[in-house]
């Protein structure tokens, strides 16, 4: 039997989004120190803006709402998956 959820941190896709941010801080420490105005701070704010988002959806009144914001998360996403991309690109 599977516990209810009553928070935004019972949520396993909110856990696990922090875990992502917290590997993505660990990375982006070592990225040079000219990046850490460009590329290390703009997928570290994505990142954040993951389980930010699932947070305030979840937060809201609605399941519509709440959907809205996990598309946005999802898009979040997409944004680190990007950049992750370009600084392998970049062999950063």
């Amino acid at each position: 039997m599977t516990k209810p959820i009553q928070s935004f941190r019972d949520l396993v896709v909110w856990q696990k989004s922090v875990d992502l941010v917290t590997e993505i801080y660990r990375l982006s420490k070592k990225f040079p120190k000219d990046e850490l105005f460009g590329l290390t701070s703009q997928i570290r704010r994505a990142a954040v803006s993951i389980p930010s988002n699932i947070a305030e959806g979840r937060g809201k009144s609605s399941k519509g709402e709440f959907q809205q914001f996990l598309h946005h998360s999802r898009g979040s996403l997409a944004e680190v998956e990007t950049q992750i991309i370009i600084a392998q690109t970049l062999a950063i």
